[in-house]
């Protein structure tokens, strides 16, 4: 009997580590705007390593507000470069890992069968383009999409007219699901966003480049968290794999990336 005790232990003994040693696993932090493209980069990183990656997505400020208050995510992926600045100015990044390897177009949207042309300039009547409805976006005092609707508003001489429609929500994918649904007959989203709804909403007019600051993404590795399975999908989503999976999404390459 108690040979056989002891031959039990054994065999637990000799498979425990095996099954005790769980897949590696990555978390990242990244805006909403980068949903389908990342939920795809981390689906095709997995696959080519072995290593699991965790995504969770919401509005850039939201996010570095949980990394600064020891959410545990290994990468943060910003919409803007104003709340990586935040973090950097909190030392919870680390330094020399921050790029920037994409970026993207504002544009106008309706919902599908509403649409029709708009020429964006000061002469544009936006509530007679809504009809008593509202424009949504982003929440301009603290989500990126309506921070860029807000300057490139006002770089219109729209943003007196647009700031009593608007309809301010906590990202650019529920401003997006807001315009699918029919309670904005207008939104404010990025054309990536824009495209991965193309079924049911339809671009009426891009906001020009110069009327607000360049919609770019930056990337980083978190303080205290860099390890060399975050280094890996850092690289790979700044290198060639990641940035043709992005430009196959319609992410820009801004200049220098």
């Amino acid at each position: 009997m108690r040979w056989i005790l002891g031959v039990a232990l054994g065999l637990m003994l000799a498979v425990s580590p095996a099954r005790a040693q769980e897949p590696v696993t990555v978390t990242v932090m990244a805006a909403a705007s980068l949903t389908d493209v990342l939920t795809e980069a981390a689906a095709a990183f997995e696959k080519e390593t072995g290593t699991r990656v965790r995504l969770s997505f919401a509005a850039s400020s939201a996010l570095a507000k949980q990394i600064e208050n020891g959410a545990p995510a290994d990468l943060f992926f910003s919409a803007d470069e104003p709340w990586m600045d935040y973090l950097a100015e909190r030392g919870l990044i680390v330094p020399g890992t921050r790029l920037s390897p994409i970026g993207n177009r504002l544009v106008l949207v309706m919902p599908k069968g509403t649409a029709r042309p708009v020429t964006l300039d000061g002469s544009l009547d936006l509530k007679a383009l809504v009809g008593g409805s509202r424009i949504a976006t982003g929440d301009p005092a603290h989500v990126p999409v309506g921070k860029y609707a807000r300057q490139a508003l006002t770089a219109l001489g729209l943003w007196a007219q647009a700031e009593p429609l608007l309809a301010r929500l906590d990202n650019v994918r529920a401003a997006l699901s807001f315009v699918e649904r029919g309670e904005a007959l207008a939104g404010i989203v990025y054309k990536t966003d824009a495209a991965a709804a193309a079924g049911k909403v339809t671009v009426v007019a891009e906001f020009p480049a110069d009327s607000h600051p360049p919609i770019t993404y930056p990337l980083a590795v978190v303080a205290g968290r860099d390890r060399p399975e975050v280094r890996a999908f850092h690289a790979w989503l700044g290198g060639p794999k990641g940035r043709a999976l992005f430009t196959r999404a319609g992410f820009t390459q801004p200049s220098g990336a």
